[in-house]
């Protein structure tokens, strides 16, 4: 329905976070996972090609960006089979953490974890810190001062630092994956992940 070279022309404004390098590596893993959960390898690629685009656009104007990325998609592929516009509609539109719809295909499913695993792991990591950069957040927060219910409650991000990020949201993805492939893929990711905060707490301190 879409070619790479094709969708690469809907990210020229990315930033570093969200790039079409993250695109390339989220389709990577999609195609991966697709493969052994036996998932339509054709809605997968093509809403895995176009699930951030205009990711800024949205939201410079305050709106979710998987649905904005959604509606991108049906314009983009109009012509395509309707119902097959529409499975892409609805993995770009329920690839989000945070918010809903929760992914009620396969396809979607698959989408879901393989944008999450790009989140964990020494990518997540690099990303954590690559955002936090542009952002003027400080390097390190202490985990145990992290206020979890505030920030599941109202999304807050006062004070956001990368260990903010670990605490909140990345060292709870791996309990939230749908496939087996993609949880099984998140178990090193989210052990190297683990001990790559901790070690970064320990230097902090000067333990080592």
């Amino acid at each position: 329905m879409l070619t790479v070279a094709q969708a690469q022309s809907y990210y020229e404004a990315s930033d570093t976070v969200h790039d079409f390098d993250h695109v390339l590596r989220v389709l990577n893993l999609a195609e991966r996972i697709a493969w052994a959960e036996q998932a339509d390898l054709g809605i997968v690629r093509t809403a895995t090609l176009l699930h951030d685009v205009g990711r800024e656009q949205a939201e410079a104007q305050g709106l979710d960006h998987a649905a904005f990325a959604a509606d991108r998609a049906r314009a983009i592929l109009n012509g395509h089979p309707p119902a097959r516009v529409e499975a892409v509609a609805h993995a770009i539109a329920a690839h989000r953490f945070r918010t809903g719809p929760q992914p009620a295909t396969l396809e979607a499913q698959v989408l879901f974890d393989a944008d999450k695993l790009d989140a964990i792991g020494a990518v997540g990591v690099a990303r954590a810190f690559a955002y936090g950069g542009a952002h003027n957040q400080r390097l390190w927060a202490d985990r145990d001062a992290v206020d979890v219910a505030r920030w599941l409650e109202d999304g807050d991000f006062y004070d956001h630092t990368p260990v903010h990020e670990f605490v909140v949201k990345l060292s709870r993805i791996r309990e939230h994956l749908f496939t087996p492939t993609g949880r099984s893929i998140a178990e090193e990711r989210h052990a190297y992940m683990t001990a790559f905060y901790e070690q970064l707490d320990t230097e902090i301190r000067g333990e080592r």
